[in-house]
């Protein structure tokens, strides 16, 4: 079956999880994916974290690439990074400048080899500015967004979501492919940035445009304690009688109020709440307190299926341990159980895009360091087995 991205050769220098797991999603759809292992070995994969041996992130992030290890501080591991800089279509990082600039692997320097280059990197406050030059890390760049003191309850600190490094993931694979799209018309290359603090403000964009529409607001800025949502209906949360939350998205209250009210033991005739109005103005502070008697009775699993017969738009909040056994999940790929060589059955994430056609499939989990270097030598370069037996003696690469 082909692939979406068959014959993209991608060159990844990428260290954070978030540039690394983009360069996943292009090798997912056929990209073949070169992570660069740099010689002498950094060690590890950017902090990568293990459970038992098995070092779970990397497998992740890396699956389906093939690891070259080369040494570039020498003249042969110079020489074949120009080599392997003519063959690729896209480089994707996550670097500083400074040291991209040293290895001769900045979009300047890549350009003039390759002109129609697809450089894809993720800065962490974007490619120009004051701050142009600061290390992408997303919890830095999620302080600056606003959205960290009003996302917790209020009189507790800020709530650090950790969202911006996956939207950020999303953004870098949807700009690489929409200049693959423009080099197949043009033949023109390009650069192309998305940054930890802008991925950070997309993740608030709700919010952020509303600030820049009305500015200053009571409600717009600060914390919103759930007993004080102006809707008792759409965005408040129910504790259950487990200690599971539910969660009300039913802005219409008038469509949704007769099977809440018959649910939770409520009167749907009530004089205080049979009307929007009442239910969310006048008296909607008793309603809160109606609702929260109401919910506490009853385990969650109780409520889903109450939500599920009723059709309502509900649901309960639930933690890592539903989905890792939704059998939804299961079926949609989104979780996918392997076989892995060394530590037999585990789950990893799978691919959370679905295509019809040129599906998304995993060939291999993460490369050792330098596990693949003979072949893409050989392959890609033309390299003949002496001469990269040579190379692996002389230690310019690794296998």
């Amino acid at each position: 079956m082909s692939t979406a991205l068959d014959d993209i050769v991608v060159l990844d220098l990428t260290r954070t999880f978030s540039a690394a797991l983009s360069a996943a999603f292009l090798a997912d759809f056929g990209a073949g994916v070169i992570r660069l292992d740099l010689l002498p070995a950094e060690g590890g994969r950017g902090g990568a974290r293990s459970a038992e041996g098995w070092n779970y992130e990397a497998d992740l992030v890396h699956r389906n690439k093939q690891s070259l290890a080369l040494n570039p501080g020498t003249e042969q591991g110079r020489k074949l990074l120009v080599e392997l800089l003519a063959k690729v279509d896209v480089v994707l990082t996550d670097w500083q400048i400074d040291e991209l600039q040293d290895l001769g692997l900045d979009y300047a320097a890549v350009e003039k080899q390759r002109p129609d280059v697809v450089y894809g990197r993720v800065s962490g406050f974007g490619p120009v500015g004051p701050d142009s030059d600061k290390p992408p890390i997303d919890e830095l760049a999620a302080a600056r967004t606003g959205m960290m003191p009003i996302v917790q309850q209020p009189g507790e600190p800020p709530v650090y979501t950790g969202a911006g490094a996956m939207h950020s993931t999303v953004l870098l694979a949807f700009g690489i492919m929409t200049a693959l799209v423009h080099r197949q018309l043009t033949g023109e290359g390009q650069c192309v940035d998305t940054s930890l603090f802008a991925a950070n403000m997309y993740g608030a964009s709700l919010d952020l445009q509303a600030f820049l529409a009305i500015g200053h607001g009571d409600r717009l800025l600060n914390p919103i304690s759930r007993k004080d949502v102006s809707n008792p209906m759409s965005g408040s949360l129910y504790p259950s009688s487990d200690g599971r939350w539910v969660t009300l998205t039913m802005p219409d209250t008038d469509r949704w109020w007769p099977d809440l009210a018959e649910a939770v033991g409520i009167d749907a005739d009530d004089e205080r709440f049979n009307t929007h109005d009442k239910r969310c103005e006048d008296n909607r502070l008793a309603l809160i307190e109606a609702l929260e008697a109401g919910f506490v009775r009853q385990p969650g699993a109780h409520w889903r299926g109450i939500f599920q017969a009723k059709q309502m738009s509900a649901d309960v909040i639930e933690q890592f341990d539903y989905p890792a056994k939704d059998p939804q999940v299961l079926a949609n790929r989104y979780i996918m159980e392997l076989d892995h060589p060394s530590f037999g059955a585990v789950k990893s994430l799978g691919f959370p895009l679905f295509m019809s056609e040129t599906p998304a499939r995993l060939e291999r989990l993460a490369p050792c360091i330098g596990q693949h270097s003979g072949v893409i030598l050989q392959e890609l370069l033309g390299y003949s087995q002496d001469a990269i037996y040579q190379l692996t003696s002389d230690g310019v690469i690794a296998q």
